[in-house]
């Protein structure tokens, strides 16, 4: 049996893009060729990997080989990082998972300041939530993330992102300097499920107030949506302000809360060389949420 490469890398860019053609366009490969090293792949393996549907997935086998995969191209990867570092030849690409809110608060802020001082490391941008990033820094898939409230000691220290309460403009505590998060109790209240939820339901707790959610709302700008269409009122944190449209307000809140967030490479194995070199460069400068 002779698995290379390329196979892999094909058939892994098939799975996270979904699709053949667009696999391609991440490879810079042409259509066939991609094809050709997944049905190559799946002759050696001497079974279908892939369903040929819209969007692709893979198969029940090619599930279990994908963490394999994922392992033996980020191997390799290390290896000419490591090879590269050591020629004084900083080079090459950087998958960064995190969270909406994130890659549009902080994360332009840090792709900008990289670029300046590591032209030669390209930085690739994976949206997800909390538990996507962190399965994708496990299996692979990510090679460093901004993780959101980590436990103490994992990463660099980046900002300190408040929590603020998002309400229509016409709304009678919209002209307030700060919201007591009490004085929501009586509107109805939309959340994001998962680990936000959980962050406003301590938040709510510190404050002393109760919170029943109206509606659990998993993506962000549909939250934000039915909270511009009088549904409701919810919690976000500064980094969300570039999606605010005009006739909303991004409010403080009282009691004061905030997440702490941190750039991260993998906890169990090595940091490819350029995470490491991002990380530092992050550490040495201030991070801000705030406008």
């Amino acid at each position: 049996m002779t698995v290379n490469l390329p196979q892999l890398r094909a058939f892994l860019a098939v799975v996270d893009t979904g699709g053949f053609g667009a696999a391609a366009d991440e490879l810079g490969m042409s259509q066939s060729a991609v094809s050709h090293a997944v049905a190559s792949l799946e002759r050696e393996l001497a079974a279908p990997l892939l369903i040929r549907s819209s969007p692709a997935r893979a198969t029940v086998l090619g599930e279990r080989l994908v963490p394999y995969a994922r392992t033996a191209l980020s191997a390799v990867r290390s290896l000419e990082a490591v090879a590269a570092e050591a020629a004084g030849a900083l080079a090459g690409t950087v998958r960064l998972a995190a969270t909406p809110t994130v890659c549009r608060g902080l994360v332009p802020g840090l792709l900008r300041h990289w670029r300046a001082g590591q032209p030669n490391v390209t930085v690739r941008v994976f949206e997800g939530d909390s538990a996507e990033i962190a399965a994708w820094l496990e299996d692979g898939t990510a090679d460093a993330a901004v993780l959101v409230d980590p436990p103490p000691g994992t990463g660099v220290p980046l900002v300190e992102d408040r929590y603020r309460a998002l309400l229509p403009r016409d709304h009678p505590l919209a002209g307030e300097a700060a919201v007591d998060v009490r004085d929501l109790e009586d509107d109805p209240f939309l959340v994001s499920p998962g680990g936000c939820e959980t962050r406003l339901r301590e938040l709510h707790r510190l404050a002393g107030a109760r919170v029943t959610p109206t509606h659990r709302v998993r993506d962000l700008a549909t939250l934000i949506s039915m909270v511009q269409a009088g549904l409701g009122v919810t919690v976000l944190t500064e980094a969300s302000r570039p999606l605010v449209p005009p006739d909303l307000v991004l409010l403080p809140v009282t009691p004061p809360a905030s997440r702490r967030l941190a750039l991260s490479g993998p906890r169990d194995r090595p940091w490819l060389p350029a995470v490491r070199v991002l990380a530092e460069s992050a550490a040495a400068r201030q991070w801000t949420t705030e406008p």
